[in-house]
């Protein structure tokens, strides 16, 4: 393994000398302007150029997981790659999740910057030791003389009728260990901005992807498409701006939030909209100048109900808002049980637009029918 690590190492252009060096952590900043929209495009596409673009940029960042290569992806986000940049830098790896983790580790202590796919993050358990004992610690571990630029990504949560192993939410997980980003995108401007950044990053990053949001297209500027454009980590985006009720969720859930915002405002309540994009670090001041505005906080997540990013939400809003709110904090998350394969179980287990209208108007101490509160 270490003899593969240092063959690419020397393929790309770094020299045998600096493997003994050691490593700098450098930080990624960012502070751009949005333009308005120009175009449209999916998910996939979204996070294909991201990853073609800093391929480009960096020869030191790779790819490698289970049909990255000759079948481009299982969901086809890396459709091309092997054809521009070959086998060296595509790798098709065996069906061994913490084999290939880590291998990618260890490249990534080495200066090299692997992009991990995981078919789903529900296989990234077969990995979690190298995630969290190996990229996670390490350079705390080092005293800061390791760093480890590892992206960890691929589809999280709900996708449509593939069974309890397929489908939980890993964010809360992720988001409990130190050492570890997790970002979670929504719309195209998010997967293409914030993938970039976790790319440049120079400590392990988890990236949680939606199966379902794949295909969505979404309108992006011109800004968007440049190749300098990225997502700072760690701030949310207000994708709807409200008064009475503020409203945080993460990846699919902010399609369903303002879906709900729009069938509150037809009933007096206006209600802000925060994507939050990055589950860890958590950006708790958008999220307490929101509820200080609003003065009440409802937080959505497909994820269990017990130590969710909810809860932490709610803790973070107690500790430095508590005195502006006028109603208790509601939750919505998925169910407390595995997912169901029965479509009208699965529907149950996930939250929906109709949850998040009945908690902002609960909240707002608007009258909601005895049935819905059940």
């Amino acid at each position: 393994m270490t003899a593969f690590i240092g063959r690419k190492m020397i393929s790309m252009g770094i020299s045998a000398m600096s493997l003994n060096q050691p490593l700098v952590r450098s930080r990624v900043f960012a502070s751009r302007a949005y333009s308005s929209a120009a175009k449209e495009m999916t998910v996939r596409d979204a996070l294909n150029s991201a990853i073609d673009e800093e391929m480009s940029a960096d020869s030191k960042v790779f790819l490698m997981g289970e049909e990255v290569g000759e079948y481009q992806g299982a969901y086809k986000i890396s459709k091309g790659l092997l054809d521009k940049y070959g086998p060296d830098r595509v790798l098709d790896t065996p069906i061994t999740e913490a084999g290939f983790a880590g291998i990618g580790v260890g490249a990534a202590y080495y200066g090299l910057k692997p992009i991990v796919e995981f078919m789903t993050f529900n296989f990234s358990m077969q990995a979690i030791d190298h995630i969290i004992n190996s990229a996670a610690k390490s350079n705390y571990m080092s005293s800061g003389q390791i760093s480890v630029p590892i992206v960890f990504r691929g589809p999280n949560g709900a996708a449509a009728g593939v069974g309890a192993q397929h489908s939980q939410c890993y964010a809360a997980w992720f988001a409990a260990c130190p050492g570890l980003k997790v970002l979670s995108p929504y719309s195209s401007e998010d997967a293409r901005g914030l993938l970039k950044a976790a790319i440049r990053d120079p400590d392990p990053v988890i990236f949680l992807e939606n199966e379902l949001l794949y295909g969505e297209s979404f309108p992006v500027s011109a800004e968007v498409l440049d190749s300098s454009f990225f997502v700072p980590i760690g701030k949310a985006k207000i994708e709807r701006e409200g008064k009475d009720v503020t409203i945080t969720t993460f990846s699919k859930m902010v399609g369903y939030a303002l879906k709900a915002a729009d069938v509150l405002v037809k009933e007096g309540i206006s209600a802000e909209v925060i994507n939050l994009r990055s589950i860890r670090p958590l950006d708790r001041s958008t999220i307490n100048d929101s509820v200080r505005k609003t003065n009440r906080l409802v937080t959505v997540e497909e994820g269990f109900p017990q130590h969710g990013v909810g809860a932490e939400i709610c803790a973070c809003v107690v500790e430095e808002s508590f005195e502006y709110l006028d109603a208790p904090v509601e939750r919505i998350t998925g169910a407390d049980v595995p997912m169901p394969y029965a479509a009208n179980l699965e529907r149950l287990a996930v939250p929906q637009i109709e949850d998040i209208v009945r908690a902002a108007k609960r909240a707002c101490y608007r009258s909601v029918p005895m049935a819905a509160t059940a």
